[in-house]
């Protein structure tokens, strides 16, 4: 990404791990070369509870407000109570790669950035199942974020 990409976004997933704030810190600096705002994007689903049943809305509601204080949490993490750029937060329901790869599919977005793996990553796991189904199907490059 170059400066004359200011006005475009990159979207990053965030589920409170350390990796994905290790995408968001990269997301951030990134950001702030080139003048791209950062979307923050979170995703939650119901708990499976059997086949027909489903989540009483205030259950969904209690899971909203979870995911949403990570987000809030993670970003203040990385980027401060200020953030030196512009910093939006998304918190949708729906399964992780699809919730980024919609965020993904918005016109101005030009990167999609992960962690390698998230909180439910197997031990020694190279890359998460996210994130390989990010880089195989986003429409914007993907960039995976591994190491410390």
């Amino acid at each position: 990404m170059t400066s004359d990409q200011a006005g475009q976004a990159i979207v990053v997933g965030v589920d409170g791990s350390e990796q994905s704030r290790r995408a968001l810190r990269w997301a951030v600096h990134q950001a702030g070369l080139t003048g791209a705002t950062i979307r923050a994007v979170i995703a939650w689903e119901p708990p499976f509870t059997g086949w027909g049943a489903d989540v009483p809305a205030s259950g969904e509601k209690a899971m909203n407000d979870i995911a949403t204080r990570v987000l809030a949490e993670s970003v203040e993490k990385v980027a401060g109570t200020e953030p030196a750029v512009e910093i939006s937060t998304t918190v949708a329901r729906g399964t992780p790669a699809q919730v980024l790869l919609s965020a993904a599919s918005e016109e101005d977005v030009v990167l999609l950035v992960v962690g390698s793996r998230g909180i439910g990553g197997f031990a020694g796991a190279l890359l998460g199942s996210v994130g390989q189904h990010c880089a195989q199907h986003a429409p914007c490059p993907v960039l995976i974020v591994r190491g410390r």
